[in-house]
């Protein structure tokens, strides 16, 4: 209206109006609703301060989570070749070329060597950002070499999930990874070599079905959705409601398919302990 706006020209020396810029400062929290101030929620490790509610992190901050300080990359340089040249909404290599510009990675998944408590390990962290976390040939066998090195120098391995599944766009290459991985962790698992998996949300598809619920220890964040089909396809096929909480992590904890539901901000300690117990204190 026009009498809230300044007409007559500033004086000397006055200034004017002062605009303070807030988008992007006030994040809702998913769980509570509660508006957050993102500065907080980032300095919690993206878990609100008022619930607990546990928001998606990205492969790095992950690794920044549970390594001690600097840490080594390992391959990657890796990338898909598009093996089957598909083509949906728009070419696979488009797509995986755009993704890698947003994301500044070659695919869905970092592996780095580190240390976790004073100890040496292996970490793979996937990244949800890169098509959804799926598993591609490269993922696959970032996975699998880190099964390697870990066997070879007797290191343990920790593999934190965050994926929809296989990627549709490499078929059954992509579905090849699944007893890929499983091969070398049996492997890994007759040279007692420990292998911890942390499954975030989500954790669905052919992660689910392999490697992500192969290890020593099965740990999950809390509320994290895990499964192979999702809620919808399973009412559908069994034509029954399923009960509240299915595929979340304290469901699985209370049906014996998880070892353990740990926050976010305690998930290091957790397996630093684990390892302890695992391999004997850090000499």
């Amino acid at each position: 209206m026009p009498w809230f706006r300044r007409d007559k020209p500033l004086a000397k020396g006055e200034e004017g109006e002062k605009h303070v810029r807030t988008e992007g400062l006030w994040l809702k929290c998913e769980g509570c609703r509660q508006i957050i101030w993102k500065k907080d929620l980032e300095a919690n490790w993206n878990v609100c301060p008022k619930c607990g509610a546990h928001a998606r992190i990205d492969a790095a901050a992950r690794l920044k989570l549970l390594f001690d300080g600097p840490y080594e990359v390992l391959d990657a340089n890796l990338c898909s070749s598009d093996p089957l040249g598909f083509v949906d909404a728009k070419p696979y290599a488009e797509r995986l070329a755009a993704t890698q510009a947003a994301t500044g990675l070659s695919d869905a998944l970092i592996s780095a060597a580190g240390t976790l408590a004073g100890r040496r390990v292996h970490i793979c962290a996937m990244e949800p950002k890169f098509i959804g976390g799926s598993m591609g040939c490269v993922v696959g066998e970032k996975i699998t070499r880190a099964i390697e090195r870990s066997l070879e120098q007797r290191v343990p391995l920790i593999v934190v999930s965050a994926s929809g599944g296989a990627r549709m766009q490499e078929g059954a290459i992509s579905l090849m990874q699944m007893a890929k991985i499983s091969a070398a962790l049996m492997r890994l698992d007759e040279a007692k070599v420990p292998f911890l998996s942390v499954l975030t949300d989500p954790t669905t598809g052919g992660v689910t079905a392999s490697f992500a619920m192969l290890g020593d220890l099965n740990i999950a964040e809390p509320k994290a959705l895990i499964g192979f089909a999702g809620p919808r396809v399973i009412e559908q096929t069994i034509r029954q409601k399923l009960p509240d909480g299915f595929q979340r992590s304290e469901f699985l904890l209370q049906h014996g398919m998880l070892d353990a539901v740990v926050p976010r901000v305690r998930m290091k300690e957790y397996l630093a302990n684990a390892l302890t117990f695992f391999c004997g204190p850090v000499t």
